[in-house]
C-alpha cells in the first residue's frame, strides 16, 4: 500500500502497519489512521504520519528517554480502547513542539500505543504533569528545521 506525505513523499507501507486511533489526537480528532515512521537523521524522534491527510505529520519521542522516572497516571477506563492483554507490547509517546528556539514534549497528554494490536489513544494524565517540558535532542538543530 502507498500513501502520500508532504513531508516524506510517497511512502510504501504494509496495511498491518496502520495504527488506529479511535478518537484521533487532540486537535486532529478526524485523523484516525496513522503510521509511525522512524527518523533516520535522529533516532530520538519518530513521526506520526496521518494516512488520510498528507500534510499532517507529528514528531513524537519516548518521554522516558528524557525523563527516566516518567510514569503515566490515568483512570483505568481510559485503557479500555487499547484492548490490553498481559503479553501486549505497549509504548508511551510524547508529542514534540517547537517553543521559540527550544523543543518541548507534552507530558500531560501522552499517546499510549498497543503495538501488538496497532491501536493507540491520547490520554490526559490525572496527576499534575506539565504540558511543555524542554528537551535536548542529539540533533536538535536538524529537528528544529524539521518540526
Amino acid at each position: 500500500m502507498q500513501i502520500q506525505s508532504t513531508r516524506f513523499g510517497q511512502i510504501e507501507l504494509d496495511p498491518s502497519d496502520i495504527l488506529l486511533m479511535p478518537h484521533g489526537l487532540i486537535g486532529f480528532e478526524t485523523c484516525r489512521h496513522w503510521v509511525l515512521l522512524s527518523n533516520p537523521q535522529n533516532e530520538d524522534v519518530a513521526w506520526l504520519q496521518s494516512v488520510g491527510s498528507p500534510g499532517i505529520a507529528i514528531p513524537v519521542v519516548s518521554p522516558r528517554r528524557f525523563d527516566t522516572d516518567y510514569r503515566v497516571q490515568i483512570p483505568r477506563r481510559e485503557l479500555s480502547l487499547l484492548h490490553l492483554r498481559s503479553d501486549d507490547q505497549v509504548f508511551v509517546l510524547a508529542v514534540v513542539s517547537k517553543n521559540g528556539h527550544a523543543l518541548t514534549m507534552n507530558l500531560k497528554s501522552p499517546i499510549l500505543m498497543n503495538a501488538t494490536r496497532q491501536v493507540a489513544v491520547q490520554v490526559v494524565c490525572s496527576d499534575d504533569r506539565p504540558l511543555s517540558v524542554p528537551i535536548g535532542l542529539s540533533s536538535q538543530a536538524k529537528m528544529l528545521r524539521a518540526a
